[in-house]
């Protein structure tokens, strides 16, 4: 773990030093990578980082990791369930893909 401590004067300066390291963090992408689920079924979870995009990205690469994934075992991908939330475009509420799947 890195600290560090920052010493400004100005508290108007201060707090938009806080306000962007808090933009920043709000505004990461997720991915949960392949988590198993039980039954031989597994989810993988993205989100974007912003509303931009929507979730044809995140969508390619969830399907694109779930076939890797069962490649991987010598097996093909079947996909169980897709769900795609578009928004709103919210702070922590930006384009989600939920892939369950499993490998047969």
């Amino acid at each position: 773990m890195v600290s560090f401590e920052l010493k400004v004067k100005d508290t108007g300066m201060k707090s938009r030093i806080v306000l962007a390291a808090s933009l920043l963090l709000v505004g990461c992408a997720s991915n949960s990578g392949v988590v198993p689920i039980g039954s031989g079924t597994f989810l993988i979870s993205k989100q974007a980082a912003t509303g931009f995009p929507g979730t044809g990205k995140i969508k390619t690469d969830a399907l694109k990791e779930a076939g890797q994934y069962c490649i991987a075992q010598n097996k093909t991908m079947e996909i169980i369930q897709l769900d795609e939330s578009e928004g709103p475009y919210l702070i922590g509420k930006y384009p989600h893909v939920d892939l369950k799947f499993r490998c047969t």
